[in-house]
């Protein structure tokens, strides 16, 4: 029996399994035990991973019109046809579309590949499609892509506080907190849900925020401007650490002045709104999780903007159990915008359109060229194939 340790490439948690082989080629998947981001449990997603590795029409050779052909060959194929193409149309005409599924290691190579060596950045990613208003988020607050939360589940002595965890999309996630909750007293972690559905993590939640599609922004500026208001705020971090903090206060008062406002807008009860601004403003460790259900609106960009502010207003945030953490879509989807997979990027998180980070990368890489310039993002890689571009 081979046994081979690695992870589940489905969602954003990342769970590790543990595949056996046996004699006979056929696979089996289980939970592994010892990995830290799923503590031995395994959604129905993962568990079926077996059915993906023993289906007869898997892939397992490379194939050339239909018949099977060496690696090298293959590669050299790849290789031949690339050339062709970019000495006929430019480098500009070849492009890689990759996953969150890769390891980091790999994203890095085919980022390196694209961009140093064919010369183009038509180069993107799902994090295109799932990421991208956090990425423009964490770009605005912080000016690089970086999420701020670390080390959340081996903090004993501290108070965590949780928002819209998707039990049904990341489960294993919610039995994680689940776990965590149930070896601490009950005062010492508070989990508030917000969506506008019922879910089963709104069912295992002590607060449930039922707000009305759309309204997620009003919900947190109003809560900045609460907070403002309260006296709730860390000076000495909001002085030597934040630009712009009192402006943003002033247009969350503007928007969403008071918990009565809020209530209105988001149409939830005043006793709930209050509960969970003085839950919050109580809780000196707060992880605020958020994911699709943010950014896959037309002003998920500024939504969340407008939940990582309450952190930063707070100081709760680059600590042990306290910050704004943006949950990928696939496991790997934060390690490929790292290594620059990304149109507009370069490797740790340099500036394409930057000549010095350009020059600075090209060095570094000891590449016979480098990408001038962004390249197709996903949606307009999609329509350059298709005639559209």
């Amino acid at each position: 029996m081979k046994t081979t340790k690695t992870t589940c490439p489905y969602c954003g948690v990342g769970c590790g399994v543990i595949v056996e082989q046996d004699a006979a080629g056929a696979f089996k998947v289980r939970p592994d035990k010892e990995h830290p981001a799923n503590l031995g449990r395994l959604c129905s997603k993962g568990t079926a991973l077996a059915e993906t590795l023993n289906h007869p029409q898997r892939l397992l050779y490379p194939e050339i019109d239909g018949q099977r052909v060496t690696w090298d060959m293959a590669t050299s194929t790849i290789a031949s046809r690339f050339q062709q193409i970019i000495a006929e149309h430019g480098a500009d005409a070849v492009a890689f579309y990759v996953s969150g599924q890769l390891l980091t290691e790999d994203y890095y190579v085919a980022n390196k590949l694209m961009k140093g060596y064919f010369g183009a950045a038509n180069i993107d990613t799902n994090s295109r499609l799932c990421m991208s208003s956090a990425v423009a988020a964490h770009k605005r607050a912080f000016g690089e892509d970086l999420v701020s939360a670390t080390k959340i589940w081996k903090r004993r002595n501290s108070s965590c506080w949780w928002a819209a965890i998707p039990r049904g999309v990341t489960p294993c996630c919610t039995s994680a907190w689940l776990k965590r909750k149930s070896s601490t007293p009950r005062s010492a972690l508070q989990v508030v849900t917000i969506d506008p559905r019922r879910t089963q993590t709104a069912d295992l939640a002590d607060l449930h925020l039922g707000l009305a599609p759309g309204t997620d922004a009003f919900l947190f500026n109003g809560l900045l401007a609460w907070l403002a208001e309260n006296g709730n705020t860390d000076q000495a971090f909001v002085s030597q650490s934040t630009n712009g903090m009192e402006q943003a206060v002033e247009l969350a008062k503007a928007t969403a002045p008071s918990a009565q406002a809020v209530a209105a807008q988001c149409t939830l009860a005043l006793e709930a709104v209050e509960q969970f601004f003085k839950l919050f403003a109580a809780t000196q460790r707060v992880v605020t999780v958020f994911s699709q259900g943010i950014n896959q609106s037309s002003s998920g960009v500024d939504k969340g903007n407008a939940l990582i502010n309450c952190h930063l207003l707070t100081g709760r945030i680059g600590k042990v159990g306290a910050g704004a953490f943006s949950f990928t879509g696939q496991p790997n989807a934060m390690g490929g915008r790292e290594v620059g997979g990304l149109a507009n990027q370069l490797a740790a998180h340099l500036d394409i359109d930057n000549p010095q980070h350009r020059d600075l990368v090209q060095r570094f890489w000891q590449s016979p060229r480098i990408a001038p310039h962004a390249g197709l993002k996903a949606v307009d890689l999609f329509q350059a194939m298709g005639g559209q571009g």
